[in-house]
């Protein structure tokens, strides 16, 4: 197991883009740690992300998918 923080577990793990990307890459990126999700903004990957467990992540893009939210 490893033992590092999320946050820095993150650091190393492959970030990619939605399929729902703009060509001009105006959009996010996510990573999955474990339980967790990482959000990153593509143009501004160096900053702070976001991290949200997993199951916050797929309640929200189901609500996005199904117009509830």
């Amino acid at each position: 197991m490893n033992d590092a923080p999320i946050a820095d577990r993150f650091r190393t793990k492959d970030w990619f883009k939605s399929s729902y990307s703009a060509a001009d890459n105006e959009c996010v990126e996510v990573s999955h740690v474990a339980a967790w999700v990482g959000i990153r903004d593509s143009k501004a990957f160096t900053r702070d992300r976001l991290t949200v467990s997993a199951d916050a992540f797929t309640i929200f893009i189901s609500s996005v998918k199904d117009g509830s939210r």
